[in-house]
């Protein structure tokens, strides 16, 4: 396991610890992750949750979206990612089409965990055949975080990268799906896009823990792409997230900074609410 010297000992973050995380009103800081030797920076500065997510295409491989992105090339980066982390909890996006069913989920899940060293799988939507694959899931002990609001992979039914949730009939499907997500068994859920004050309600609601991105401050913990919050992706970055490296000297303080900001609802600030 790679680990810099100097990072601080405690207790490893487990599944149960974040929903007392939310039951105690402990703010969940959350970044991604692809490799050992950023997930060491992560655990030197106390981050809860590493996601090795399939932003992994468009941020590492170059690619125009996350659906290229193979289980093969999610089960090597995750492998990697762990490698890195004692205390941090290690979470794995399910790629594109690698949860299509039941059967196939539990597959990609195992390799995920087995090969990868996940301790949760992240799928997205919250449509009722999205809900039998978690309970699936769920019935075999295998953590599932949910992901709503914008979805990546679906970008081409969505029309592009854009805030879903706006208006009355399409937050209460969101409410909804949320509500169906939990009791289907997810531990946790990714809220994206979405506006501060949807993310809000459905943070009060529902009894599982929420992570935003661009979903406003008042959701229970927060995560941004790692490149993004380090100012070093290439095009402009998303408004939601902020440049943590600016007037900092090094990775290691521009992280231990997010992180300290999260904990304290520094951020995100107003300039970093979409709506």
């Amino acid at each position: 396991m790679y680990v810099q010297p100097d990072a601080p000992q405690r207790k490893p973050v487990t599944v149960p610890r974040l929903r007392g995380m939310k039951a105690a009103g402990e703010r969940i800081v959350a970044l991604t992750c692809y490799d050992a030797s950023f997930a060491a920076h992560l655990e030197a500065a106390g981050v809860d949750v590493a996601l090795v997510g399939d932003s992994l295409g468009m941020v590492v491989q170059g690619r125009a979206s996350t659906l290229p992105v193979t289980l093969d090339e999610m089960v090597y980066h995750t492998a990697m990612v762990a490698r890195g982390l004692a205390a941090v909890l290690p979470v794995a996006d399910l790629p594109f089409m690698s949860y299509r069913d039941p059967e196939v989920a539990l597959a990609s899940s195992a390799r995920l965990m087995g090969e990868g060293g996940a301790a949760m799988v992240k799928l997205e939507g919250g449509e009722a055949w999205v809900c039998e694959v978690i309970a699936a899931l769920t019935v075999h002990d295998v953590p599932v975080c949910a992901h709503l609001g914008l979805t990546p992979q679906s970008v081409h039914k969505l029309g592009g990268y854009r805030m879903q949730g706006r208006n009355a009939d399409a937050a209460a499907q969101l409410r909804a799906q949320a509500h169906a997500v939990a009791q289907a068994g997810a531990e946790l859920l990714v809220l994206e896009s979405v506006p501060h004050a949807l993310a809000a309600q459905i943070t009060k609601e529902i009894a599982i823990p929420t992570i935003g991105i661009g979903a406003g401050k008042d959701c229970d913990g927060q995560v941004l792409v790692l490149y993004d919050m380090l100012g070093i992706t290439p095009g402009r970055r998303p408004k939601f997230s902020k440049d943590f490296l600016a007037g900092r000297d090094s990775i290691a303080a521009a992280i231990r900074a997010y992180a300290d900001d999260v904990r304290a609802g520094a951020f995100p600030a107003a300039e970093n609410i979409l709506g």
